[in-house]
Protein backbone atom coordinates (compact mmCIF):
# COMPACT_ATOMS: atom_id res chain seq x y z
CA UNK A 1 0.00 0.00 0.00
CA UNK A 2 1.20 3.60 -0.65
CA UNK A 3 3.23 5.44 2.25
CA UNK A 4 1.64 8.14 2.85
CA UNK A 5 3.42 11.52 4.25
CA UNK A 6 1.65 14.35 6.56
CA UNK A 7 1.85 18.05 4.64
CA UNK A 8 4.07 18.90 8.26
CA UNK A 9 6.60 15.83 7.11
CA UNK A 10 6.73 17.00 3.25
CA UNK A 11 7.25 20.75 3.61
CA UNK A 12 10.29 19.54 6.11
CA UNK A 13 11.53 17.58 3.13
CA UNK A 14 10.97 20.32 0.15
CA UNK A 15 13.01 22.12 3.12
CA UNK A 16 16.01 20.03 3.17
CA UNK A 17 16.38 19.78 -0.35
CA UNK A 18 16.26 23.50 -0.63
CA UNK A 19 19.23 23.71 1.87
CA UNK A 20 21.01 21.16 0.36
CA UNK A 21 21.42 22.83 -2.91
CA UNK A 22 22.17 26.40 -1.12
CA UNK A 23 25.05 24.48 1.04
CA UNK A 24 26.47 22.58 -2.79
CA UNK A 25 26.20 26.21 -4.22
CA UNK A 26 27.50 28.04 -1.67
CA UNK A 27 30.77 25.21 -1.67
CA UNK A 28 30.72 25.99 -5.16
CA UNK A 29 31.08 29.31 -5.18
CA UNK A 30 33.41 29.38 -2.35
CA UNK A 31 35.98 27.02 -4.21
CA UNK A 32 35.31 29.85 -7.19
CA UNK A 33 35.65 32.77 -4.95
CA UNK A 34 38.38 31.39 -3.15
CA UNK A 35 41.60 34.22 -2.52
CA UNK A 36 44.22 33.08 -4.53
CA UNK A 37 48.09 32.29 -3.07
CA UNK A 38 50.52 35.09 -3.91
CA UNK A 39 54.38 34.38 -4.54
CA UNK A 40 56.94 37.12 -4.42
CA UNK A 41 59.27 36.72 -7.22
CA UNK A 42 63.30 36.09 -6.86
CA UNK A 43 65.18 38.51 -8.57
CA UNK A 44 68.07 36.02 -9.97
CA UNK A 45 69.81 38.89 -12.46
CA UNK A 46 69.33 42.24 -13.89
CA UNK A 47 70.42 43.52 -16.99
CA UNK A 48 70.34 46.78 -18.96
CA UNK A 49 67.36 48.28 -20.48
CA UNK A 50 66.48 51.22 -22.80
CA UNK A 51 64.63 53.93 -20.18
CA UNK A 52 63.54 55.35 -23.84
CA UNK A 53 61.93 51.75 -24.72
CA UNK A 54 57.87 51.92 -23.64
CA UNK A 55 57.75 48.21 -23.80
CA UNK A 56 54.66 46.65 -24.40
CA UNK A 57 55.58 43.44 -25.54
CA UNK A 58 58.94 40.82 -24.65
CA UNK A 59 59.42 37.70 -26.06
CA UNK A 60 63.31 36.07 -25.64
CA UNK A 61 64.78 33.17 -27.27
CA UNK A 62 68.38 32.07 -25.97
CA UNK A 63 70.90 35.05 -25.70
CA UNK A 64 68.06 37.22 -28.09
CA UNK A 65 65.20 39.48 -26.58
CA UNK A 66 63.03 40.81 -29.13
CA UNK A 67 60.53 43.57 -27.93
CA UNK A 68 57.55 45.71 -28.72
CA UNK A 69 57.86 49.50 -27.55
CA UNK A 70 54.49 51.82 -27.89
CA UNK A 71 53.87 55.33 -27.89
CA UNK A 72 52.27 57.02 -31.03
CA UNK A 73 55.50 58.65 -33.05
CA UNK A 74 57.99 56.31 -30.98
CA UNK A 75 56.74 53.04 -31.65
CA UNK A 76 59.35 50.32 -32.83
CA UNK A 77 60.11 46.40 -33.18
CA UNK A 78 63.49 45.40 -31.71
CA UNK A 79 66.30 42.51 -31.74
CA UNK A 80 68.75 43.50 -28.28
CA UNK A 81 71.15 41.67 -27.01
CA UNK A 82 70.08 40.26 -23.88
CA UNK A 83 73.16 40.27 -21.51
CA UNK A 84 73.84 43.87 -22.56
CA UNK A 85 70.82 45.72 -23.30
CA UNK A 86 72.18 47.03 -26.68
CA UNK A 87 69.55 47.34 -29.81
CA UNK A 88 70.63 45.18 -32.62
CA UNK A 89 68.32 45.84 -34.96
CA UNK A 90 64.96 48.35 -34.62
CA UNK A 91 62.00 48.68 -37.23
CA UNK A 92 60.26 52.12 -36.12
CA UNK A 93 56.51 52.10 -36.97
CA UNK A 94 55.07 54.96 -38.92
CA UNK A 95 53.72 57.42 -37.02
CA UNK A 96 50.22 56.89 -36.58
CA UNK A 97 50.73 53.41 -35.02
CA UNK A 98 51.30 52.61 -31.06
CA UNK A 99 52.89 49.10 -31.04
CA UNK A 100 51.50 46.99 -28.43
CA UNK A 101 51.76 43.14 -27.49
CA UNK A 102 54.74 40.38 -29.74
CA UNK A 103 54.74 37.51 -30.20
CA UNK A 104 57.10 35.40 -31.95
CA UNK A 105 55.98 31.80 -34.19
CA UNK A 106 58.35 30.10 -36.06
CA UNK A 107 60.86 32.37 -37.81
CA UNK A 108 57.92 35.32 -37.78
CA UNK A 109 57.27 38.13 -35.18
CA UNK A 110 53.97 38.58 -35.07
CA UNK A 111 53.72 42.93 -33.47
CA UNK A 112 49.94 43.95 -32.67
CA UNK A 113 49.02 47.60 -32.26
CA UNK A 114 46.40 49.25 -29.97
CA UNK A 115 43.31 51.28 -31.34
CA UNK A 116 44.87 50.65 -35.59
CA UNK A 117 43.40 47.31 -35.74
CA UNK A 118 46.34 46.21 -37.52
CA UNK A 119 49.13 43.16 -36.89
CA UNK A 120 52.23 43.16 -38.75
CA UNK A 121 54.16 40.60 -39.76
CA UNK A 122 57.95 40.87 -40.11
CA UNK A 123 61.01 38.28 -40.47
CA UNK A 124 62.23 37.61 -37.08
CA UNK A 125 65.86 37.54 -37.95
CA UNK A 126 65.98 40.17 -40.49
CA UNK A 127 62.63 42.11 -38.87
CA UNK A 128 62.00 42.56 -43.14
CA UNK A 129 58.15 43.13 -42.85
CA UNK A 130 56.10 40.61 -44.80
CA UNK A 131 52.38 41.19 -43.81
CA UNK A 132 49.38 42.91 -42.46
CA UNK A 133 46.65 41.02 -40.56
CA UNK A 134 43.61 42.93 -39.57
CA UNK A 135 41.75 42.08 -36.61
CA UNK A 136 38.20 43.53 -34.76
CA UNK A 137 38.71 45.82 -31.29
CA UNK A 138 42.10 46.80 -29.24
CA UNK A 139 45.14 45.07 -29.22
CA UNK A 140 47.23 44.96 -25.88
CA UNK A 141 49.05 41.82 -25.16
CA UNK A 142 49.41 38.80 -27.26
CA UNK A 143 50.97 35.45 -26.88
CA UNK A 144 51.66 31.43 -28.69
CA UNK A 145 48.98 28.95 -27.21
CA UNK A 146 49.60 25.95 -28.91
CA UNK A 147 48.68 26.34 -32.12
CA UNK A 148 46.87 29.07 -31.75
CA UNK A 149 47.37 33.03 -30.59
CA UNK A 150 45.81 34.73 -27.45
CA UNK A 151 45.54 38.55 -27.53
CA UNK A 152 43.98 40.85 -24.34
CA UNK A 153 42.50 44.09 -24.83
CA UNK A 154 42.35 45.14 -21.91
CA UNK A 155 39.00 44.28 -20.70
CA UNK A 156 38.67 41.01 -18.64
CA UNK A 157 38.56 38.55 -21.82
CA UNK A 158 41.06 36.90 -23.39
CA UNK A 159 40.60 35.79 -27.20
CA UNK A 160 41.77 33.27 -28.77
CA UNK A 161 43.01 33.77 -32.55
CA UNK A 162 43.72 31.80 -35.64
CA UNK A 163 47.18 33.03 -36.34
CA UNK A 164 47.13 33.48 -39.95
CA UNK A 165 43.65 35.63 -40.12
CA UNK A 166 42.79 36.26 -36.52
CA UNK A 167 39.68 34.87 -36.54
CA UNK A 168 38.51 34.52 -32.75
CA UNK A 169 38.20 30.99 -32.24
CA UNK A 170 37.14 31.32 -28.72
CA UNK A 171 37.01 34.13 -25.94
CA UNK A 172 37.90 33.08 -22.08
CA UNK A 173 36.73 35.38 -19.69
CA UNK A 174 39.52 35.64 -16.52
CA UNK A 175 38.50 35.59 -12.76
CA UNK A 176 40.63 36.07 -10.00
CA UNK A 177 39.73 36.50 -5.91
CA UNK A 178 35.75 36.16 -6.60
CA UNK A 179 35.52 38.42 -9.42
CA UNK A 180 36.15 39.58 -13.02
CA UNK A 181 40.17 40.69 -13.32
CA UNK A 182 39.75 43.60 -16.11
CA UNK A 183 43.25 45.90 -17.30
CA UNK A 184 44.82 42.94 -18.90
CA UNK A 185 47.53 43.18 -21.04
CA UNK A 186 51.20 41.56 -22.09
CA UNK A 187 51.06 38.12 -22.01
CA UNK A 188 53.58 34.83 -22.16
CA UNK A 189 52.59 31.26 -21.94
CA UNK A 190 54.37 29.50 -19.44
CA UNK A 191 54.10 25.74 -19.93
CA UNK A 192 49.93 24.78 -19.42
CA UNK A 193 49.15 28.74 -18.05
CA UNK A 194 48.31 32.01 -19.87
CA UNK A 195 50.85 34.37 -17.26
CA UNK A 196 49.11 38.58 -17.51
CA UNK A 197 50.24 41.80 -16.66
CA UNK A 198 47.29 43.73 -15.12
CA UNK A 199 47.48 47.43 -16.03
CA UNK A 200 48.73 49.97 -13.38
CA UNK A 201 49.53 46.94 -10.56
CA UNK A 202 52.79 45.10 -9.79
CA UNK A 203 51.37 41.81 -10.42
CA UNK A 204 51.12 38.54 -12.98
CA UNK A 205 48.37 37.04 -13.17
CA UNK A 206 48.65 33.53 -13.41
CA UNK A 207 45.93 31.89 -15.63
CA UNK A 208 44.28 28.94 -16.76
CA UNK A 209 43.45 28.93 -19.96
CA UNK A 210 40.91 25.80 -20.12
CA UNK A 211 38.71 28.04 -17.67
CA UNK A 212 39.66 31.66 -17.23
CA UNK A 213 39.87 31.04 -13.49
CA UNK A 214 42.84 32.59 -12.00
CA UNK A 215 45.49 30.48 -10.71
CA UNK A 216 47.68 32.56 -8.20
CA UNK A 217 49.54 35.84 -8.50
CA UNK A 218 53.37 36.82 -8.85
CA UNK A 219 53.86 40.33 -6.38
CA UNK A 220 56.59 42.23 -8.56
CA UNK A 221 56.20 45.22 -6.57
CA UNK A 222 59.62 45.07 -5.12
CA UNK A 223 61.84 45.21 -9.03
CA UNK A 224 61.18 48.59 -9.17
CA UNK A 225 59.66 50.91 -6.57
CA UNK A 226 56.83 53.63 -8.17
CA UNK A 227 58.99 56.18 -6.18
CA UNK A 228 61.86 55.57 -8.46
CA UNK A 229 60.20 55.95 -12.01
CA UNK A 230 59.92 58.49 -14.14
CA UNK A 231 56.28 59.28 -14.89
CA UNK A 232 52.98 57.73 -13.72
CA UNK A 233 52.82 55.56 -17.07
CA UNK A 234 56.20 53.64 -16.49
CA UNK A 235 54.49 50.60 -14.82
CA UNK A 236 54.75 46.91 -14.88
CA UNK A 237 54.77 45.88 -18.03
CA UNK A 238 56.72 43.18 -19.88
CA UNK A 239 57.27 38.98 -19.69
CA UNK A 240 59.09 36.49 -21.76
CA UNK A 241 60.04 33.01 -20.68
CA UNK A 242 62.60 30.85 -22.42
CA UNK A 243 61.06 27.02 -21.54
CA UNK A 244 64.19 25.59 -22.71
CA UNK A 245 66.15 27.12 -20.18
CA UNK A 246 63.30 28.06 -17.59
CA UNK A 247 64.61 31.46 -17.56
CA UNK A 248 61.74 34.13 -17.07
CA UNK A 249 62.34 38.11 -17.45
CA UNK A 250 60.60 40.41 -16.96
CA UNK A 251 60.33 44.70 -17.65
CA UNK A 252 58.69 47.60 -17.49
CA UNK A 253 57.60 50.88 -19.40
CA UNK A 254 60.63 53.15 -19.56
CA UNK A 255 62.17 50.69 -16.68
CA UNK A 256 66.52 51.27 -16.86
CA UNK A 257 66.64 47.62 -15.92
CA UNK A 258 65.24 43.62 -17.04
CA UNK A 259 65.24 41.44 -14.71
CA UNK A 260 65.59 37.91 -14.27
CA UNK A 261 63.29 36.29 -11.42
CA UNK A 262 62.55 33.29 -10.25
CA UNK A 263 59.38 31.59 -8.61
CA UNK A 264 58.18 28.05 -7.45
CA UNK A 265 55.55 28.25 -9.63
CA UNK A 266 58.04 28.10 -13.05
CA UNK A 267 57.35 24.48 -14.64
CA UNK A 268 60.65 22.45 -14.60
CA UNK A 269 62.47 23.75 -18.02
CA UNK A 270 62.54 21.58 -21.25
CA UNK A 271 66.66 21.11 -21.27
CA UNK A 272 66.14 19.02 -17.94
CA UNK A 273 63.52 16.62 -18.82
CA UNK A 274 64.54 13.24 -20.15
Amino acid sequence: MPIKFSREWSLFVVLCCMWSQVACDHSTAHSRDRVLPVEKAEVVAAFPHDPEAFSQGLVVEGGTLYESTGLFGSSSLRIVDLETGKVQKIVRLNDQYFGEGLTKRGDQLIQITWKNREAFVFDAATLEYKSTIRYAGEGWGLTRWGEHLVMSDGSSVLKVLEPETFRVLKKISVRADGRAVSDLNELETVGNEIWANVWHRDLILRIDPRTGEGIGWIDLSHLFPSNRRPHQEAVLNGIAYDPVKGRLFVTGKNWPQLFEIRVDSLPEPAAKKP
